[in-house]
């Protein structure tokens, strides 16, 4: 089921470690996705967190929240971009999305296939979808106090695998929240210290997946008439052509004889 929007802004926006997440998270999407001009950039779930840095440079930044979850308006101070829309039909037209990113909307919903497909359908040529889901082997999927706690969690293996059930490519994936999910002192104030050591100690388990895909769109094979006309059939091979008259075979005759008969 999904977090209710209040709850989701209450921490990412009202307390030190839904900062430090937001935090860490964005710093790893935007290490990935630097933000570009002309680029229509869109968030499902709850990923507005991570779209501000896009603002200033994408064409247009939309922010699809799911009805079970609740809307609220976003940025901030700003015009507002955020909007309310079902999990199987999003009002988006098919192919203009360039980047796409879910955080919260995958692993909490019930129809998390139609969430795949609609994700393809909104993805243009060339465009990037990055999937991000609570790790099943992390802390964080371990714990109730943050929204990572809530849905189902999964193995890179699994999520792979679905995504690829869905016309997706995945392209790479790296792993964010290395810190422990406590509000103590010395785990906020050394939270940086910790995304740094776990982007170059493998053995450290993050505790989201990001998975970075590309739309499947495959070449048309050329069937029918051009295979056809590739190998013709021979039916009309040689109508206009002269015909040779066959030649006629008389027997020899003897010495003597007469042509003509009495």
């Amino acid at each position: 089921m999904h977090l209710d929007v209040l709850d989701l802004r209450n921490f990412y926006y009202r307390t030190q470690l839904g900062r430090v997440a937001q935090r860490a998270i964005r710093d790893q999407v935007v290490s990935m996705w630097s933000p570009m001009s002309g680029q229509t950039v869109a968030g499902f779930g709850f990923a507005v967190p991570l779209l501000r840095p896009y603002l200033a440079e994408a064409r247009r930044v939309i922010g699809l929240m799911p009805g079970p979850q609740g809307v609220m308006p976003w940025p901030a101070g700003m015009e507002n971009v955020s909007v309310l829309c079902e999990e199987t039909s999003w009002p988006l037209p098919t192919g203009l999305v360039d980047r796409l990113v879910l955080m919260h909307g995958l692993e909490t919903s019930e129809q998390p296939s139609a969430v795949l497909e609609e994700a393809h359908r909104v993805l243009g040529p060339g465009g990037r979808a990055l999937f991000i889901v609570p790790n099943r082997s992390g802390l964080w999927s371990r714990r109730d106090g943050t929204p990572f706690g809530f849905g189902r969690p999964y193995s890179l293996g699994q999520l792979e695998a679905q995504l690829r059930r869905h016309g997706f490519t995945p392209e790479r994936a790296v792993a964010a929240l290395f810190a422990p999910p406590s509000s103590g002192r010395f785990w906020l104030r050394t939270a940086d210290l910790w995304e740094r050591i776990g982007r170059r100690a493998p053995w450290l388990v993050g505790g989201v997946l990001m998975v970075e895909a590309s739309k499947q769109v495959y070449a048309p094979t050329r069937g029918g008439l051009a295979q056809a006309v590739r190998r013709p059939l021979r039916v009309l091979e040689g109508v206009g052509q002269a015909i040779p008259a066959p030649r006629q075979i008389y027997p020899p005759r003897r010495e003597g004889a007469s042509l003509c008969r009495d």
